[in-house]
């Protein structure tokens, strides 16, 4: 990882950008302390609007939506009143 001072950070940030996207990082500093880094987002896309992160692996639209539904099915119970009034919150439902 390179080190840049803020000002020359400043003045060349079109030109860090490009070398982020080749894969650089970089440290950048203020009165000789790290203050920020400057590194690529990881690679991301949608499908079927979800945001799926691919982090040096392919997820399928079926691993996610797994994920989301199902994967929980049959081990949350729900009580039938479960919306019923409380009995401690009377005095404000008047």
């Amino acid at each position: 990882m390179q080190t840049v001072v803020l000002e020359k950070a400043q003045a060349t940030l079109a030109d860090l950008l490009k070398q982020v996207a080749d894969g650089e990082e970089f440290t950048i500093t203020q009165n000789g302390e790290p203050k920020a880094r400057l590194s690529a987002v990881p690679t991301a896309y949608r499908k079927n609007g979800i945001l799926v992160h691919h982090a040096g692996r392919s997820i399928s639209a079926q691993d996610v939506a797994k994920a989301l539904t199902g994967n929980l099915e049959g081990k949350i119970e729900m009580s039938p009143d479960f919306d019923a009034p409380l009995d401690d919150f009377k005095d404000y439902m008047k």
